[in-house]
Formats: structure tokens, sequence, C-alpha cells
């Protein structure tokens, strides 16, 4: 495991979205963390107000290393076997970069009103030791 995902665990998108990226990846890369874990943002330095700019990956080597919103999701899709593929070929593509971060920022201010709140914060299965607090 190289890498730190903390997400919003009461979207329902987000979840979905974390529960195919753990499918895929079977925890060897990502550990997950929701942005509602007060305790674990904090081993980070990560407030509540860095949270609503989207979700955020941090180089678990190189903790200063991260990304965040769609440049964070870029980043994921690299990481992720014969996914440099598309990345690139997407970021090749004159003015999709900027279509792409606008796109995201529309799904992530607007994304309880599309897909909904969920009623409980969702904790993954590849947090370390089973506790995302202890990342």
């Amino acid at each position: 495991m190289n890498y730190y995902v903390i997400y919003d665990g009461n979207c329902n998108l987000c979840v979905s979205l974390v529960q195919l990226l753990e499918n895929l990846d079977q925890g060897k890369l990502f550990r997950y963390a929701p942005m509602q874990d007060e305790q674990t943002l904090a081993q980070f330095g990560i407030t509540p107000q860095d949270c609503e700019q989207g979700m955020i990956l941090i180089d678990r080597n190189a903790p200063q290393r991260r990304w965040q919103g769609s440049d964070a999701a870029e980043e994921i899709g690299r990481l992720l076997p014969a996914g440099s593929i598309f990345v690139d070929a997407y970021r090749a593509l004159p003015g999709m970069k900027w279509v792409g971060d606008r796109f995201y920022e529309q799904i992530r201010d607007n994304r309880y009103t599309i897909f909904g709140k969920r009623s409980s914060t969702y904790q993954s299965a590849y947090c370390t030791d089973g506790s995302c607090a202890n990342l």
C-alpha cells in the first residue's frame, strides 16, 4: 500500500467509487479514510475546509505529495493497471483538463442533491488494521 484516499464517507457517489476501487485494487495500493474521520485528518494536517475542495490522495512515502479533486481522480486512475494510457490520452486532448475540472467541481458541489447522502458514514475495510483512525 502506497497511498491514502480521503473521501466523503457520507456521499453515495463517493462511497460507490471507493467500493469500486476497493474491488479493483484489493488493498494493494490504496487505503481509505472518510473525510468525517477527524482524527485521521488531523494526522495529515487536513482541515474540514480542505475537504470542501474534494477528495484527497496522499503519497504514503512522501505525505507532502498530495493531489486533490479532479487531480486526485486522475492520479488514482493513472496508478491503476493500464490506467495511465487512458489518463494520458485524456490529458492530451486540448481543453479536456479544463472541462474535467469544471465537471468535477459541479459534481462535488452538488453530490448530495444529485446522488443522495448516506445515513451513516462508510468505513472501508481497507484501513490500516481495520480502523481508519489508525492510518
